[in-house]
């Protein structure tokens, strides 16, 4: 089964939701990350998850929240290496970070356990900091910052 460059939000809205095989194949075809194994993409696409797939169900809405989350985070976290450790470092933890942030937003709308959400509240106001602070460094030493990730002055 040839592997084709494909979003890794495509798989996830496949295997997770409704939408038809070929409508994600089609959106799969417009990105550029590979994923996974996509078949026949004319129409008849699947995704092979094992020897015989299990129906798609629709996800909780925290799920499609952490997908979103996941694939926006793992975008981010793609960077053009410098060579330079510390650049590519903190070029690649202000989106990991950002993915934690948002993470922590999701289990607080849509989670109960009060140590849980006492967990996320203190992660999105460690987080937050630490990617000031890497912020501040990357303008600090002329490094432009990485396109995709937050502004610190639009971050909430």
């Amino acid at each position: 089964m040839p592997i084709i460059r494909a979003c890794s939000l495509a798989a996830a809205i496949l295997l997770f939701t409704a939408v038809s095989p070929a409508a994600a194949c089609m959106h799969a075809q417009s990105r550029s990350c590979i994923v996974g194994k996509i078949s026949n993409c004319s129409g008849a696409a699947y995704v092979q998850s094992g020897p015989e797939a299990a129906p798609a169900k629709m996800p909780a809405p925290s799920t499609k929240a952490y997908i979103e989350s996941n694939m926006k985070m793992h975008h981010g976290m793609a960077i053009p290496f410098s060579g330079d450790a510390d650049v590519d470092f903190v070029r690649g933890m202000i989106p990991h970070h950002e993915g934690a942030v948002d993470m922590a937003k999701i289990v607080l709308e849509y989670g109960q356990d009060k140590k849980i959400r006492k967990l996320a509240q203190g992660i999105i106001k460690a987080q937050e900091r630490e990617i000031k602070m890497m912020n501040q460094w990357l303008a600090a030493h002329a490094v432009p910052v990485q396109p995709g990730t937050m502004n610190p002055a639009h971050h909430h």
